[in-house]
């Protein structure tokens, strides 16, 4: 059963970080519409950012304050900070929020995964839905299993 825990920080301004837990399947419908677990329909907005994961392995499906922080994080952890006068950082970002597309959850729980995201990760129809903090993952289930099975939990505690 999975596990969904709002980490929201009290402090105005501050940015929201739910902790998704948990794997689901699901089906991408003909129109590229996947249903979001009933779970993460409780604790997300509305409103969502879906973007490729760096390797175009997966989709990370963020609440837009989410995404802004992941992609502040990732320059922090790469270069110690974003500096707009640095041309490498200025086109390194300009590609990550370029491969951003926003969306919204239906009435009917569900998102639209954009065809030109769907196509680089070979999502077609099958999908794994996989927890994650700040945001969550979708992965073609033929990709997500053949990865699964190459990684040992044992290098974590052997």
């Amino acid at each position: 059963m999975a596990e969904v825990v709002d980490t929201t920080e009290s402090t105005e301004g501050a940015a929201h970080i739910v902790d998704l837990n948990g794997e689901f399947r699901f089906k991408v419908d003909a129109k590229g519409r996947m249903s979001l677990p009933a779970k993460f329909r409780k604790v997300l907005s509305t409103d969502l950012v879906v973007t490729r994961n760096p390797k175009d392995e997966c989709l990370y499906v963020f609440e837009p304050r989410g995404f802004n922080a992941w992609v502040a994080e990732v320059f922090e952890d790469k270069f110690g900070k974003y500096d707009s006068s640095n041309d490498l950082h200025v086109r390194l970002r300009r590609k990550l929020k370029a491969r951003a597309k926003d969306v919204e959850v239906d009435g009917s729980g569900r998102i639209m995964l954009p065809t030109e995201a769907r196509e680089a990760t070979d999502i077609d129809k099958d999908v794994v839905v996989v927890g994650n903090t700040g945001y969550f993952e979708v992965w073609d289930a033929k990709r997500y299993e053949a990865q699964d099975d190459d990684t040992d939990l044992g290098v974590l505690f052997g």
